[in-house]
């Protein structure tokens, strides 16, 4: 857990005292992502870096796990706090297995500890050990790079994370990748983080908190769906962009919004049968199914009536499908591409795991805004 109680700093120019933080107070729960958000010069970035005391508080207090910082040195905080840039900042003449090892060795680590660490670590964000442990960091691509500067600041299991635009400076298509890589190392790891961004679909995205920041000031805090849904005021509102509740579909999964009674039948089933199975549930498509209970067509209930037959006969072939950990924003994007106002779900097997329809996807970012609004809708 990290906790910020008025934290605060400025600092002296020739005009007089600036104040880049003031009293900023906020709490992030042990396991969690906290994105910094807001324009350039906001204090989003000094507001992290006092945390590790690359600069040093005016007032306040930090504390990690009920622990005030203050109380710790330089270098006994740091080594508890991983620290991810944008430049990456890789030792250039050592290998990457060298690279990830430099904290653990400084830490007293073993080494055949802290090789395993850099195996493991490396496996997580998909770079095979065998392949990447003994090249040089020339040898990599700035996506792989960026990787290795991520699971660097792991290596010797900090409880906590502070990153500052780590994902900045890489192309869109390997920033997704990096993205969802780093996203399922922290289901696995749940390390308390804050991560500076200037980018609102990165913070969606990536964060179970969102802090927005303006003059130093948080302007809201609290969970991406409720800012977008809920903007604490104009400011806020037009920081998250006229677009927010497009924003919001990468918030839901089609999982969660599936219909998985929906109809089906197997390819081999009568037509009397699903005929009245759609008749007795008001229904008027089902999804045709294989063997192996892969979604392979759709039969609807106009065109069984005064047929006979197996449904096989019938089934026409799906427009598409879309995996249950779909976000909604591909889901809908896959109905427009389609024309089409449902598409079939299936689960990480390819078998159906029922049925996703656009009044459904309408519903689910319906259903925050019934709340009451707290702020500019």
């Amino acid at each position: 857990m990290i906790r910020l109680e008025d934290l605060t700093k400025t600092f002296a120019t020739p005009n007089g005292l600036v104040v880049a933080a003031d009293k900023v107070n906020m709490e992030v729960p042990t396991g969690e992502i906290c994105i910094l958000l807001g324009p350039s010069g906001c204090g989003k970035t000094t507001a992290l870096k006092m945390i590790n005391r690359l600069i040093a508080p005016t007032s306040g207090r930090i504390l990690i796990n009920g622990e005030d910082t203050s109380k710790l040195n330089d270098i006994e905080l740091r080594r508890n706090i991983g620290y991810v840039i944008q430049q990456i900042g890789l030792f250039p003449n050592m290998t990457i297995e060298e690279n990830i090892c430099v904290v653990p060795k400084l830490v007293g680590w073993d080494m055949k500890k802290a090789k395993s660490r850099a195996a493991e670590l490396l496996d997580l964000v998909g770079l095979d050990p065998r392949h990447f442990l003994r090249r040089y960091p020339k040898e990599l691509s700035g996506g792989q790079q960026q990787r290795v500067g991520v699971i660097r600041a792991l290596a010797a299991d900090p409880p906590v994370m502070l990153m500052d635009e780590p994902f900045g400076a890489i192309d869109p298509i390997n920033r997704e990748i990096i993205q969802d890589e780093f996203l399922k190392m922290q289901a696995a790891l749940k390390k308390t983080i804050m991560f500076v961004s200037h980018d609102i679909d990165e913070a969606v995205k990536m964060g179970d908190k969102i802090a927005i920041f303006r003059a130093g000031k948080i302007e809201q805090y609290d969970s991406p769906d409720r800012i977008l849904a809920h903007p604490a005021n104009a400011f806020v509102a037009d920081f998250v962009g006229a677009d927010r509740t497009l924003k919001r579909l990468r918030l839901v999964t089609a999982e969660e919004v599936a219909r998985a009674d929906a109809a089906s039948a197997a390819r081999s089933a009568s037509v009397a049968d699903v005929r009245q199975s759609l008749a007795s549930s008001g229904e008027r498509i089902a999804v045709v199914i294989d063997g192996d209970h892969h979604p392979v067509g759709f039969v609807t209930a106009d065109e069984l009536q005064g047929a006979s037959g197996r449904i096989g006969d019938f089934a026409h072939p799906l427009p598409a499908s879309v995996p249950v950990r779909a976000d909604l924003r591909a889901v809908v994007s896959e109905m427009f591409a389609h024309d089409t106002m449902w598409l079939a779900c299936t689960d990480d097997n390819g078998r159906y795991a029922g049925v996703v329809t656009q009044p459904a996807v309408t519903a689910a970012l319906r259903a925050t805004y019934g709340g009451a609004n707290a702020g500019a809708a």
